[in-house]
């Protein structure tokens, strides 16, 4: 692994997290809304796609 791309895992780890959990947090909320749940689990899906994209990104490299 190159640093570059190891200075970039760590950073889309840490905004995937943070994505991942607001998105959690969002889902979670309860009140009136209780049946819209569905943004807060895309946006958490997508926060976790965006952490995993420098394993995507190697594995592409690699083949």
């Amino acid at each position: 692994m190159t640093p570059m791309l190891g200075m970039f895992t760590f950073i889309f780890n840490l905004i995937g997290l943070v994505i991942c959990l607001a998105g959690l947090t969002l889902a979670q909320r309860r009140g009136k809304l209780q049946q819209t749940r569905w943004p807060g689990y895309t946006l958490a899906g997508l926060g976790f796609l965006f952490a995993t994209t420098p394993i995507w990104i190697q594995g592409l490299l690699v083949q």
